[in-house]
Order: C-alpha cells, then sequence, then structure tokens
C-alpha cells in the first residue's frame, strides 16, 4: 500500500531534494514543502529538480516568487499536511 509522503524542508535543499526522489522507489507519492526559502537552483541540484518535475513530485513554497514551485501560504501548508501520512522535516 502506497503511502502519502510530505518533506518539509528548511535547510540543505540539495540533500532533501535528492532524498525526496530516493523515497518514490516504494512507489510513495511525495511532496516537497520548501519553509522561508526559495527554490534555489544549481550545478548541483540541477538534475535533481528536473527529477522531481518528471516524477510528478509537487513543490510548494511560502515564498511567493520563488521558481519551480506552487505558492500555498503557511497557513494553508498547515492544513495541508495533515492529511499525509509520514512528515518528514529536514
Amino acid at each position: 500500500m502506497s503511502k502519502k509522503i510530505a518533506v518539509v524542508v528548511r535547510d540543505r535543499q540539495d540533500e532533501a531534494l535528492r532524498m525526496s526522489i530516493g523515497l518514490t522507489l516504494m512507489d510513495d507519492s511525495v511532496d516537497l514543502f520548501l519553509l522561508n526559502k526559495k527554490l534555489v537552483r544549481t550545478k548541483e541540484n540541477e538534475l535533481n529538480i528536473d527529477t522531481l518535475g518528471e516524477m510528478d513530485i509537487n513543490i510548494y513554497s511560502n515564498i511567493e516568487d520563488s521558481p519551480n514551485s506552487n505558492h500555498l501560504s503557511t497557513e494553508a501548508m498547515a492544513k495541508n499536511l495533515l492529511s499525509y501520512d509520514h512528515i518528514l522535516p529536514y
């Protein structure tokens, strides 16, 4: 039975992106929630960002103009997180 997993990212975006891709290996549904920082596309994480998009992993941010992510207010994020089976702070 697949699970619904949320990864809440505050620091170490590169590692959180890589780990989120790995969480899909068991056919679980994974979404990323970026808090208080824009998604930064670097040479090191460019492939991971592209892979997240290909794997239909949603990226949400509470920063309005964060690239490659959908904006959600902090309050909306908190409400959405209630629907996940597992929440991993990163």
